[in-house]
């Protein structure tokens, strides 16, 4: 997992306030309970964000995350992988989360993203639609760029490249990922591989290395990456600014 239960994400630079916070449950394209967070911005979003979290779905780290998202100005939704496996929405230490990710599909994955995209328009929020995620999570965002889903843009962190590989000659969408540089989970040799494997693709990327950052850096508690950080929320805003989403007014 990326995250300790008590790790929480940092602020996006200039937070505004926050209309909304609440956990809901949706229902997939297949019927399956779908648990997610909303967080809506107070004033008009500049796009709407569905994040994908690490590999025990939907513990308090991305709940926080969709509400710093929504002081970035973005309609966001958390959602969890595991509604078809598993009644329990609980995501502490002791959650016992291998037999469930080995069932996750990617076609369920974009059947519950774009569930929780057409919640967003329904609750007013029918901008550009970008995904974020985070090591499982982000393999699974940067893996929509191939997908059916109709997004502006993917975004990952510290994802893993070994479950991206199948897909990458049809990656078409924008993708930005953002590399730790001392990810003890997939080392930096992998990502050199799979950016070439992207460039060769022809596949528009983004790729920011952060030197000596460790797996799971994103987070307010890690003082020592501040700035690392920072820089990452200021590479999302301008990526999704750049890919359809209206800037934040000044």
């Amino acid at each position: 997992m990326c995250h300790s239960t008590d790790s929480r994400p940092p602020a996006p630079p200039d937070p505004r306030p926050v209309a909304e916070n609440a956990p809901v449950t949706l229902r997939s394209t297949d019927g399956s309970r779908l648990a997610a967070h909303i967080a809506l911005p107070a004033g008009p979003p500049r796009g709407r964000m569905i994040v994908l979290p690490d590999v025990r779905g939907l513990h308090p780290y991305y709940r926080d995350l969709a509400v710093r998202f929504a002081e970035a100005g973005f309609a966001t939704a958390a959602i969890d992988w595991f509604g078809r496996t598993t009644e329990d929405d609980e995501r502490g230490a002791d959650f016992v989360f291998q037999p469930h990710v080995a069932q996750v599909d990617p076609r369920d994955v974009a059947a519950d993203v774009s569930v929780a995209m057409t919640h967003l328009a329904e609750r007013g929020a029918s901008g550009p639609a970008f995904t974020v995620g985070f090591c499982f999570g982000g393999s699974q965002s940067w893996r929509l760029s191939a997908g059916p889903v109709d997004l502006a843009g993917v975004i990952g962190f510290y994802g893993r490249p070994a479950l991206v590989r199948d897909v990458v000659p049809e990656m078409r969408r924008p993708s930005l990922l953002l590399i730790a540089g001392d990810d003890a989970v997939t080392p930096a040799r992998e990502f050199e591989r799979f950016t070439a494997e992207l460039a060769a693709a022809e596949a528009p990327y983004e790729a920011h290395t952060y030197p000596g950052a460790p797996h799971s850096f994103f987070d307010r508690a890690y003082a020592q990456w501040g700035e690392a950080c920072a820089d990452a929320w200021r590479r999302i805003l301008d990526f999704t600014d750049r890919h359809g989403a209206t800037p934040s007014p000044a």
